[in-house]
């Protein structure tokens, strides 16, 4: 019986397919070469995953996360180390830079770029990715909902749209992207109900008003009233 492809998730939190207990270690391991691999010296691993301790400490330490991970999943080749796997975030970066070349997106994409790179995890090693792959999906998101507006995918659009706000409550230009997604929709109410909901939340956070262009939104379509 052949043996199960090994996938390992970190977009939206760590995920191993299939299931196995993993130790701290190895699960730190896993989730640096899942990120910033899937090789890498090791040499390097232990100064990122370990970079307040000694060397000599920080090396044993990856010895003892080697030795804890599940067999298979790691390929030692001389002072390198290779994950073994399949890993989610490769192909969300690239449907996510396709969609920022105007390509739309499905629905399964636009529900795995609502989430972030490994949530909750705050080491200074993961900071970096996890901002950079926060922008790219908000970017994503924005520009495949203009693109599926104007091809006329306007259920897609506001998906697409209303997962970028999400991310980016003050993000002006997601605001204007979602707003014309619902107008060409023909929803005029759910438009004017974004737009008071956005300004809403400039005044609180920022204490300033929306960008004019998304009055004129509105206006064009439908006369705002209090909601």
């Amino acid at each position: 019986m052949p043996e199960p492809m090994r996938r390992l998730a970190v977009v939206g939190g760590l995920g191993v397919f299939p299931a196995v207990r993993l130790a701290l270690p190895s699960r730190r391991l896993l989730a640096f070469l899942a990120v910033s691999g899937p090789e890498a010296p090791r040499s390097l691993v232990a100064e990122r995953l370990w970079a307040d301790i000694p060397e000599t400490q920080a090396r044993a330490n990856l010895r003892r996360a080697i030795w804890q991970s599940p067999p298979g999943w790691l390929v030692a080749d001389g002072d390198g180390l290779r994950l073994d796997a399949q890993v989610d975030l490769p192909n969300l970066r690239h449907s996510a830079r396709t969609a920022i070349d105007g390509a739309p997106l499905t629905m399964d994409e636009i529900e795995q770029l609502s989430l972030d790179l490994l949530p909750g995890w705050h080491e200074e090693w993961v900071l970096p990715s996890q901002e950079a792959f926060h922008l790219l999906r908000v970017q994503a998101l924005e520009t495949a909902c203009v693109t599926m507006t104007g091809q006329g995918r306007h259920a897609l659009a506001t998906q697409a749209g209303t997962a970028a706000l999400a991310a980016d409550p003050l993000r002006e230009s997601a605001a204007l992207a979602l707003i014309r997604a619902h107008l060409g929709e023909g929803n005029r109410h759910a438009a004017a109900v974004r737009f008071q909901a956005f300004a809403r939340t400039l005044e609180v956070e920022l204490g300033v008003e929306p960008d004019p262009r998304l009055a004129r939104a509105i206006n064009d379509a439908v006369t705002v009233r209090a909601i």
